[in-house]
C-alpha cells in the first residue's frame, strides 16, 4: 500500500495586527479568563481556610509542604513568558545546541541540593540573605538584600514582556498575581505554581501536535531542520567567544542558573519551607525532570517553527517586529481556526507570567520584612504577617507599574536580562565563598563582590553598547522566497546567512565585549570567589573562627548514601527475608531426638 503524502504546509501570508487580533476570539478570551479565576481562587481558598496562624505560615507554609508540589512550583517559576516564546525563537534562529542546558540543569540542581540546601536547612533561615548576616555581617546581608531586589525587579519587568499585544491581559495577570499572592501567601503560590505549568506545557503540546498533523509527523519536521542546519548540536569549541558551544551552555549555563536556585530567593524559600531536609532535595531532583520536559517542548516547539516557516520568515519579512513575537505569530496562524486553542496557549504563556511575577513580589515581600524590618524593629507574629500582606500588596503595584513600563520600553530587556547576569554571578560568588572557605571574612567579601560586579558590569554593557558580530553568534540562514505580501503577490526574496561580516574589530571589541552573554556569571562568580579568597587571607581570615553550621561538610554526601543505603538494606530484606536459625537449645534437642533408638 502506498504511504499517504504529508499534508503541504501552509504558506504564510501577511497578516494585519487587526487581522491577527480577530482571530483571537471570545472563546479564547474565555480560556484565559478562567486560568486567571482559577488563580485568584486559590487565594482566596487559603485565605479564609486559616492556615495562616503566624507570620512563618505566612511566609514559609508552616514547614509542611511536601517535595511533589514544591518541586513542579520550582519548574514553573524558573520559566516565564520570554522563556516560553524567547526559547523556541532562539532554536528556530540558531538551532537545538539550547538543548544542552539539559546538562547544565543536572549540575546545577545536584550544587544546589548537596551544596547550599543542606546549610539553609541546618541553620532554619527564613530569608537567603540572613546567611550573609551569619557568615559575614549586617552590611553583607543588605548589600546583597539591595543586589536580590535589584536583580528581582528586572526579572519581573522581563516577565512582563510577552509578544502579545495585549496589554489588557497584563494588567489582569498582574491584579490577579498580587491578590493571591496578598491573600494566601506561599501555599498559595506554590498551588497555582503547579496548576500554571501544567498551563504553560499544554499551550506547548496544542503547537506540537498541530504541527505534526500538518506535516505527517516527526520525520518532515527532522528533515527540514537536518536540511536547514538546525540539528548541530556538538560543538566543543573552548573560545568563550562563540555564543553557543558545550562549554559556554554547559559550564556558563551552570553558573547561571544555579545563581537562581542557590542563592535567590525565589527559590530558596520554597524548597526550606518543604518538611524535612529530604523533602527539600527530592523536591530539586524532581524539578530536574520538569525542567527536561520543559526545555524538550520548547525545543520541539522551535523545530515545529522553522519546519513551517522555512520557506517564509516572517521576521526577515517584517510581518513580526521582534523574534519573540514568533510563537504568538505561528499559533494565531496555525490554530487560529480552532476557538479556544489559541486561548490555551496564551493562558500557557501568561501563566510563565504569572509565576514568574508571583515569586517575584513573595520573595521581595519575604526579604523586605526577613532583612530590611524584622532585624530593626520588635513586633508580634500577627503584626509582622500583616505586614507582609501589605508589602505583598506594595511589590504587586510595582509589579504593574513594570508591566505598563515594558509595552512602551521594550528596548530595555536587553539590559534588563544583562542585569540579571552581572547580579546574579557575584552574588553567588560571596555565598560560595562563604560556605566553602572556612577563612573567608567580610573585607575579602566585600572586596571580591566590588571587583567582580564592575568588572562584569563592564562587559554587559560593553557588549549592549558594540554587539558581538554575526560571526561570533553564528545566526542560521532564514528564507522569505515563499513569503506574499498583504496583496497576495510573491514578496521579494531575501536570504539571511553567516557570515554577514568577517571584519575583526579592534582590541577590547573584538575580545572583552563578544564574550558569550553565558559567561557572564561564570565570570562574576570566579572574579569574586578568588579576589574575595585573596583578601581574607591577606586580612587574617585564617584567625577567625567561623561556626561549622555554616560551612558545606562532605557529611551531607556521606549522610545521603549511609540514607539510601539503609532504605535498600530494608526493602532487600522485605523482599528476600533472612532464614531463621533455631536457638541453640531446640537445636540440641533436635538431634538428641533423631539419635534415640524409639524414634
Amino acid at each position: 500500500m502506498a504511504a499517504v503524502p504529508p499534508t503541504p504546509t501552509p504558506t504564510p501570508k501577511y497578516f494585519t495586527p487587526e487581522e491577527l487580533a480577530e482571530r483571537f476570539t471570545l472563546a479564547d478570551y474565555f480560556v484565559f479568563g478562567l486560568t486567571l479565576v482559577f488563580s485568584a481562587c486559590v487565594g482566596i481558598f487559603y485565605a479564609f481556610k486559616g492556615v495562616h496562624k503566624s507570620h512563618k505560615d505566612y511566609v514559609m507554609a508552616g514547614h509542611s509542604l511536601t517535595c511533589g508540589p514544591v518541586a513542579l512550583s520550582l519548574t514553573a517559576s524558573f520559566m516565564s513568558a520570554v522563556t516560553v516564546l524567547g526559547t523556541p525563537a532562539e532554536v528556530y534562529r540558531f538551532g537545538i545546541s539550547f538543548g544542552l542546558f539539559a546538562f547544565a540543569y543536572v549540575l546545577m540542581v545536584l550544587i544546589s541540593a548537596e551544596v547550599f540546601l543542606p546549610v539553609y536547612y541546618r541553620l532554619g533561615i527564613t530569608s537567603a540573605y540572613e546567611y550573609l548576616e551569619l557568615r559575614y555581617n549586617k552590611y553583607m546581608r543588605l548589600l546583597g538584600t539591595v543586589m536580590f531586589m535589584t536583580l528581582t525587579a528586572s526579572k519581573a519587568y522581563n516577565a512582563c514582556v510577552t509578544g502579545f499585544q495585549l496589554w489588557g491581559s497584563v494588567v489582569a495577570t498582574g491584579l490577579v498575581c498580587t491578590f493571591y499572592c496578598t491573600l494566601g501567601g506561599l501555599k498559595a503560590v506554590i498551588w497555582t505554581d503547579v496548576f500554571q505549568f501544567i498551563m504553560m506545557i499544554s499551550g506547548f503540546l496544542a503547537v506540537i501536535i498541530r504541527t505534526l498533523i500538518i506535516k505527517g509527523g516527526f520525520g518532515p519536521i527532522i528533515e527540514d531542520a537536518r536540511r536547514g542546519g538546525r540539528l548541530r548540536y556538538w560543538d566543543f569549541d573552548p573560545n568563550p567567544l562563540k555564543r553557543h558551544t558545550f562549554w559556554t551552555v554547559v559550564v556558563g549555563g551552570t553558573f547561571t542558573w544555579l545563581g537562581i536556585y542557590g542563592v535567590n530567593q525565589s527559590q530558596v524559600q520554597r524548597y526550606v519551607a518543604c518538611k524535612t531536609r529530604l523533602h527539600g532535595k527530592l523536591s530539586l531532583y524532581i524539578n530536574l525532570v520538569g525542567l527536561w520536559i520543559t526545555l524538550s517542548s520548547a525545543v520541539m516547539c522551535g523545530l515545529s517553527m522553522y519546519s513551517v516557516y522555512k520557506d517564509c520568515d516572517p521576521w526577515t519579512a517584517k510581518y513580526v517586529s521582534a523574534p519573540d513575537q514568533l510563537m504568538p505569530y505561528l499559533v494565531l496562524e496555525i490554530l487560529g481556526d480552532y476557538p479556544g486553542v489559541p486561548g490555551l496557549f496564551v493562558a500557557g504563556t501568561y501563566s510563565g507570567t504569572l509565576s514568574t511575577v508571583s515569586s517575584s513580589i513573595n520573595a521581595l515581600a519575604a526579604v523586605t520584612v526577613e532583612d530590611l524590618i524584622r532585624p530593626y524593629f520588635t513586633l508580634s507574629e500577627s503584626k509582622l504577617q500583616w505586614i507582609n500582606m501589605g508589602m505583598n500588596l506594595f511589590f504587586g503595584i510595582v509589579c504593574l507599574s513594570m508591566a505598563a513600563a515594558a509595552s512602551t520600553m521594550g528596548a530595555l530587556l536587553q539590559a534588563a536580562l544583562s542585569i540579571f547576569g552581572i547580579l546574579g554571578g557575584p552574588l553567588l560568588g560571596i555565598f560560595s565563598l562563604g560556605m566553602l572557605m572556612p577563612f573567608g571574612n567580610a573585607k575579602g567579601a566585600f572586596s571580591g563582590l566590588v571587583c567582580g560586579f564592575s568588572l562584569v558590569l563592564w562587559i554587559g554593557v560593553g557588549s549592549h553598547t558594540y554587539p558581538p558580530p554575526s560571526y561570533r553568534t553564528l545566526p542560521l540562514p532564514l528564507s522569505t522566497r515563499g513569503c506574499r505580501t498583504i496583496n497576495g503577490t510573491l514578496a521579494p526574496q531575501v536570504t539571511t546567512s553567516m557570515p554577514l561580516s568577517t571584519t575583526p574589530r579592534p582590541g577590547v571589541q573584538e575580545y572583552w565585549y563578544s564574550l558569550s552573554y553565558l559567561y557572564f556569571s561564570t565570570l562574576g562568580t570566579l572574579i569574586t570567589f578568588f579576589v574575595g579568597t585573596l583578601m581574607s587571607l591577606a586580612t587574617g581570615g585564617l584567625k577567625q573562627e567561623v561556626d561549622r553550621k555554616l560551612l558545606f561538610g562532605k557529611e551531607e554526601f556521606l549522610d545521603n548514601f549511609i540514607y539510601w543505603k539503609s532504605k535498600w538494606v530494608l526493602l532487600f530484606e522485605k523482599v528476600h527475608p533472612p532464614k531463621q536459625v533455631a536457638p541453640k537449645e531446640e537445636m540440641e534437642e533436635s538431634q538428641e531426638m533423631e539419635e534415640s533408638p524409639g524414634m
